[in-house]
Protein backbone atom coordinates (compact mmCIF):
# COMPACT_ATOMS: atom_id res chain seq x y z
CA UNK A 1 0.00 0.00 0.00
CA UNK A 2 1.15 3.42 -1.04
CA UNK A 3 2.27 5.75 1.95
CA UNK A 4 -0.57 8.55 1.90
CA UNK A 5 1.81 11.22 3.53
CA UNK A 6 5.32 12.22 2.34
CA UNK A 7 7.59 13.29 5.51
CA UNK A 8 9.91 16.35 3.61
CA UNK A 9 12.37 17.93 5.14
CA UNK A 10 14.28 21.46 3.64
CA UNK A 11 18.22 22.29 4.75
CA UNK A 12 17.95 26.02 4.89
CA UNK A 13 21.97 26.76 4.51
CA UNK A 14 24.36 28.96 5.53
CA UNK A 15 27.62 29.35 3.92
CA UNK A 16 30.25 27.13 6.33
CA UNK A 17 33.29 28.19 4.16
CA UNK A 18 35.18 25.49 2.36
CA UNK A 19 33.40 23.13 -0.02
CA UNK A 20 34.13 20.64 2.65
CA UNK A 21 32.75 22.53 5.78
CA UNK A 22 29.89 22.47 3.65
CA UNK A 23 29.59 19.02 2.45
CA UNK A 24 30.33 18.46 6.04
CA UNK A 25 27.26 20.58 7.13
CA UNK A 26 24.97 18.85 4.79
CA UNK A 27 25.93 15.54 5.64
CA UNK A 28 24.98 16.00 9.36
CA UNK A 29 22.24 18.49 8.43
CA UNK A 30 20.71 15.33 5.90
CA UNK A 31 21.07 12.59 8.55
CA UNK A 32 19.23 14.55 11.15
CA UNK A 33 16.55 15.16 9.08
CA UNK A 34 16.46 11.31 8.28
CA UNK A 35 16.78 10.63 11.64
CA UNK A 36 12.97 12.23 12.27
CA UNK A 37 11.71 10.53 9.51
CA UNK A 38 12.57 12.49 6.32
CA UNK A 39 12.16 10.63 2.66
CA UNK A 40 12.56 13.52 0.46
CA UNK A 41 15.20 15.73 1.65
CA UNK A 42 15.89 19.36 -0.80
CA UNK A 43 19.18 21.36 0.38
CA UNK A 44 19.43 25.00 -0.95
CA UNK A 45 21.05 26.84 -4.31
CA UNK A 46 24.56 26.22 -5.18
CA UNK A 47 25.02 24.93 -1.16
CA UNK A 48 28.66 23.81 -1.13
CA UNK A 49 30.43 27.75 -0.62
CA UNK A 50 29.16 31.04 -1.20
CA UNK A 51 27.13 32.58 -3.77
CA UNK A 52 29.98 33.56 -6.00
CA UNK A 53 28.09 35.52 -8.63
CA UNK A 54 27.80 38.69 -6.62
CA UNK A 55 31.18 39.06 -8.82
CA UNK A 56 33.00 38.38 -12.29
CA UNK A 57 35.62 36.72 -11.83
CA UNK A 58 37.48 33.96 -14.63
CA UNK A 59 39.04 32.16 -11.34
CA UNK A 60 35.18 31.25 -10.34
CA UNK A 61 35.38 28.79 -12.94
CA UNK A 62 37.50 26.58 -11.11
CA UNK A 63 34.73 25.61 -8.60
CA UNK A 64 32.94 24.04 -11.51
CA UNK A 65 32.84 20.28 -11.34
CA UNK A 66 31.76 17.46 -13.89
CA UNK A 67 28.88 15.48 -13.13
CA UNK A 68 29.82 12.83 -12.05
CA UNK A 69 32.58 13.78 -10.01
CA UNK A 70 33.94 14.12 -6.30
CA UNK A 71 31.04 16.33 -5.26
CA UNK A 72 28.19 14.39 -6.96
CA UNK A 73 29.50 11.62 -5.77
CA UNK A 74 29.85 12.78 -1.92
CA UNK A 75 25.64 13.73 -2.46
CA UNK A 76 25.52 10.37 -3.94
CA UNK A 77 27.02 8.79 -0.60
CA UNK A 78 24.89 11.24 1.64
CA UNK A 79 21.47 9.64 -0.15
CA UNK A 80 22.40 6.17 0.08
CA UNK A 81 23.64 6.40 3.72
CA UNK A 82 20.21 7.93 4.96
CA UNK A 83 18.10 5.70 2.35
CA UNK A 84 16.51 9.13 1.54
CA UNK A 85 15.69 10.96 -2.12
CA UNK A 86 17.42 13.83 -2.34
CA UNK A 87 17.74 16.92 -4.23
CA UNK A 88 21.20 18.68 -4.62
CA UNK A 89 22.54 21.99 -6.34
CA UNK A 90 26.11 22.17 -8.10
CA UNK A 91 27.69 24.32 -10.55
CA UNK A 92 28.15 21.86 -13.15
CA UNK A 93 31.42 21.96 -15.99
CA UNK A 94 29.40 20.47 -19.27
CA UNK A 95 32.70 20.97 -21.27
CA UNK A 96 35.85 23.24 -21.63
CA UNK A 97 33.82 26.93 -21.69
CA UNK A 98 30.35 25.22 -20.82
CA UNK A 99 29.05 25.56 -17.41
CA UNK A 100 25.71 25.05 -16.20
CA UNK A 101 23.49 25.84 -12.50
CA UNK A 102 22.25 22.31 -12.01
CA UNK A 103 19.70 20.52 -9.57
CA UNK A 104 20.39 17.05 -9.19
CA UNK A 105 18.53 14.10 -7.82
CA UNK A 106 19.60 10.96 -6.32
CA UNK A 107 17.37 7.92 -5.20
CA UNK A 108 17.66 6.50 -1.70
CA UNK A 109 20.34 3.90 -2.86
CA UNK A 110 22.44 6.40 -4.38
CA UNK A 111 21.82 6.51 -7.79
CA UNK A 112 21.73 9.54 -9.53
CA UNK A 113 18.20 9.59 -11.75
CA UNK A 114 17.85 12.97 -13.15
CA UNK A 115 18.59 16.53 -13.17
CA UNK A 116 17.62 19.86 -13.96
CA UNK A 117 20.02 22.41 -15.96
CA UNK A 118 18.37 26.23 -14.67
CA UNK A 119 16.68 27.51 -17.73
CA UNK A 120 15.73 31.01 -16.92
CA UNK A 121 19.28 32.56 -16.11
CA UNK A 122 19.27 36.43 -14.03
CA UNK A 123 21.83 39.34 -14.86
CA UNK A 124 21.32 41.92 -12.25
CA UNK A 125 23.58 43.89 -9.59
CA UNK A 126 24.66 40.81 -7.28
CA UNK A 127 23.32 38.04 -9.08
CA UNK A 128 25.63 38.46 -12.28
CA UNK A 129 24.48 34.45 -13.45
CA UNK A 130 24.63 34.69 -16.92
CA UNK A 131 28.35 35.30 -16.61
CA UNK A 132 28.96 32.07 -15.23
CA UNK A 133 26.09 29.47 -16.20
CA UNK A 134 24.96 28.60 -19.81
CA UNK A 135 20.86 28.58 -20.05
CA UNK A 136 19.81 25.05 -19.68
CA UNK A 137 18.41 22.51 -22.00
CA UNK A 138 16.78 19.95 -20.57
CA UNK A 139 13.52 21.46 -20.60
CA UNK A 140 10.61 21.09 -18.13
CA UNK A 141 10.36 17.46 -17.89
CA UNK A 142 9.72 15.70 -14.16
CA UNK A 143 12.17 13.40 -12.61
CA UNK A 144 10.59 10.35 -11.52
CA UNK A 145 11.59 8.80 -7.95
CA UNK A 146 10.18 6.35 -5.36
CA UNK A 147 8.68 9.23 -3.57
CA UNK A 148 6.78 10.62 -6.80
CA UNK A 149 7.43 12.68 -9.52
CA UNK A 150 9.31 15.57 -9.01
CA UNK A 151 8.81 19.18 -10.95
CA UNK A 152 12.69 20.32 -10.22
CA UNK A 153 13.23 23.95 -11.21
CA UNK A 154 16.28 26.25 -9.53
CA UNK A 155 15.37 29.78 -8.55
CA UNK A 156 15.00 32.48 -10.88
CA UNK A 157 12.88 29.86 -12.46
CA UNK A 158 10.29 30.62 -9.37
CA UNK A 159 8.94 33.90 -11.40
CA UNK A 160 7.37 31.90 -14.18
CA UNK A 161 4.59 30.63 -14.21
CA UNK A 162 4.91 28.90 -17.96
CA UNK A 163 7.77 26.58 -16.33
CA UNK A 164 5.79 25.60 -12.91
CA UNK A 165 2.07 24.89 -15.51
CA UNK A 166 4.59 23.02 -17.80
CA UNK A 167 6.09 20.50 -14.87
CA UNK A 168 2.30 20.13 -13.88
CA UNK A 169 0.91 19.04 -17.62
CA UNK A 170 3.74 16.37 -17.27
CA UNK A 171 2.66 14.93 -13.93
CA UNK A 172 5.06 16.76 -11.39
CA UNK A 173 3.52 16.02 -8.27
CA UNK A 174 5.64 18.27 -6.44
CA UNK A 175 7.29 21.74 -7.36
CA UNK A 176 10.83 22.02 -5.85
CA UNK A 177 12.72 25.10 -6.13
CA UNK A 178 16.46 25.24 -4.68
CA UNK A 179 17.67 28.82 -4.20
CA UNK A 180 19.87 31.17 -3.06
CA UNK A 181 17.94 35.07 -3.30
CA UNK A 182 18.30 37.86 -0.81
CA UNK A 183 18.11 41.65 0.20
CA UNK A 184 20.59 44.13 -0.93
CA UNK A 185 21.51 45.67 2.45
CA UNK A 186 20.94 48.85 1.26
CA UNK A 187 17.01 48.91 0.10
CA UNK A 188 14.95 50.35 2.82
CA UNK A 189 13.20 48.05 5.28
CA UNK A 190 9.87 48.31 3.37
CA UNK A 191 11.37 47.24 0.05
CA UNK A 192 13.15 44.21 1.59
CA UNK A 193 9.59 42.94 2.68
CA UNK A 194 7.75 43.96 -0.37
CA UNK A 195 10.80 42.20 -2.25
CA UNK A 196 10.33 39.05 0.13
CA UNK A 197 6.49 38.52 0.17
CA UNK A 198 6.64 39.11 -3.63
CA UNK A 199 8.55 35.57 -3.68
CA UNK A 200 6.57 33.80 -1.15
CA UNK A 201 3.24 35.24 -3.19
CA UNK A 202 4.34 33.91 -6.73
CA UNK A 203 5.41 30.56 -5.39
CA UNK A 204 1.67 30.35 -3.76
CA UNK A 205 0.31 31.21 -6.78
CA UNK A 206 1.97 28.40 -8.41
CA UNK A 207 1.04 26.49 -6.40
CA UNK A 208 -2.93 27.02 -6.52
CA UNK A 209 -2.80 27.72 -10.35
CA UNK A 210 -1.43 23.99 -10.72
CA UNK A 211 -2.91 22.61 -7.09
CA UNK A 212 0.48 21.46 -6.35
CA UNK A 213 2.67 21.49 -3.16
CA UNK A 214 5.60 23.63 -3.59
CA UNK A 215 8.97 23.61 -1.89
CA UNK A 216 11.44 26.41 -1.55
CA UNK A 217 14.62 25.99 0.15
CA UNK A 218 16.42 29.25 0.33
CA UNK A 219 20.07 30.09 1.99
CA UNK A 220 20.37 32.32 4.53
CA UNK A 221 23.11 34.84 6.43
CA UNK A 222 25.05 37.73 5.49
CA UNK A 223 27.96 37.10 2.35
CA UNK A 224 29.89 39.63 1.58
CA UNK A 225 31.35 40.68 -2.10
CA UNK A 226 34.29 39.81 -2.64
CA UNK A 227 34.97 42.78 -4.85
CA UNK A 228 34.28 44.95 -1.76
CA UNK A 229 32.10 47.28 -4.81
CA UNK A 230 28.80 46.46 -2.56
CA UNK A 231 27.44 45.67 0.75
CA UNK A 232 27.34 42.15 -0.16
CA UNK A 233 23.86 40.05 0.02
CA UNK A 234 22.03 38.61 2.75
CA UNK A 235 19.95 36.04 1.88
CA UNK A 236 16.38 36.07 3.68
CA UNK A 237 15.94 32.87 4.26
CA UNK A 238 12.18 31.84 5.06
CA UNK A 239 11.65 28.60 3.52
CA UNK A 240 8.50 27.60 2.92
CA UNK A 241 6.39 23.88 1.79
CA UNK A 242 2.47 25.34 0.81
CA UNK A 243 0.27 22.92 -0.44
CA UNK A 244 -1.65 22.72 -3.20
CA UNK A 245 -3.94 25.49 -2.22
CA UNK A 246 -1.10 27.93 -1.46
CA UNK A 247 -1.86 27.16 2.29
CA UNK A 248 1.63 27.12 3.93
CA UNK A 249 2.38 23.77 5.32
CA UNK A 250 5.85 25.27 6.98
CA UNK A 251 8.00 27.84 7.22
CA UNK A 252 11.59 28.92 8.42
CA UNK A 253 13.35 31.60 10.16
CA UNK A 254 14.85 34.59 7.98
CA UNK A 255 18.36 34.50 10.12
CA UNK A 256 19.20 31.07 10.70
CA UNK A 257 20.57 27.56 9.10
CA UNK A 258 17.35 24.98 9.83
CA UNK A 259 16.17 21.87 9.25
CA UNK A 260 12.48 22.66 8.18
CA UNK A 261 9.87 19.15 8.10
CA UNK A 262 6.53 18.87 6.94
CA UNK A 263 4.55 16.65 5.88
CA UNK A 264 2.55 16.24 2.45
CA UNK A 265 -0.98 14.90 1.88
CA UNK A 266 -0.30 12.24 -1.75
CA UNK A 267 -4.35 12.38 -2.04
CA UNK A 268 -5.11 16.16 -1.56
CA UNK A 269 -3.63 17.64 -5.33
CA UNK A 270 -6.65 14.96 -6.75
CA UNK A 271 -8.88 16.29 -3.98
CA UNK A 272 -8.44 19.85 -4.78
CA UNK A 273 -8.31 19.27 -8.96
CA UNK A 274 -12.03 18.20 -9.09
CA UNK A 275 -13.48 21.18 -6.71
CA UNK A 276 -10.75 23.52 -8.53
CA UNK A 277 -10.62 22.14 -12.33
CA UNK A 278 -7.88 24.82 -13.71
CA UNK A 279 -6.39 21.56 -15.93
CA UNK A 280 -9.67 20.98 -17.23
CA UNK A 281 -11.21 24.27 -18.57
CA UNK A 282 -8.00 25.62 -19.81
CA UNK A 283 -8.65 27.23 -23.35
CA UNK A 284 -5.26 25.48 -25.07
CA UNK A 285 -7.01 26.72 -28.26
CA UNK A 286 -6.67 30.17 -27.60
CA UNK A 287 -2.98 30.11 -25.86
CA UNK A 288 -0.86 30.55 -29.02
CA UNK A 289 0.26 34.04 -28.16
CA UNK A 290 2.08 32.83 -25.27
CA UNK A 291 4.88 31.77 -27.59
CA UNK A 292 5.36 35.68 -28.52
CA UNK A 293 8.26 37.58 -26.61
CA UNK A 294 5.58 40.17 -26.85
CA UNK A 295 2.30 41.04 -27.89
CA UNK A 296 2.07 44.49 -29.58
CA UNK A 297 -0.95 46.49 -28.88
CA UNK A 298 -1.13 47.32 -32.72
Amino acid sequence: MTQTTLPIALIQHQDAGSVEDNLDATTKAVAAAAAVGARLVVLAELHTGPYFCQTEDLATFDRAETIPGPTSERLAAIARENEVVLVGSLFERRAPGLYHNTAVVYETDGQQVGNYRKMHIPDDPGYYEKYYFTPGDTGFVPIDTSVGRLGVLVCWDQWYPEAARIMALSGAEVLIYPTAIGWDPQDTPEEQSRQREAWITVQRGHAVANNLPVIACNRVGHEPDPSGHSPGATFWGHSFVAGPQGEFLAQASQDQPEILTASLDRGRTEAVRRQWPFLRDRRIDAYAPILKRYIDPD
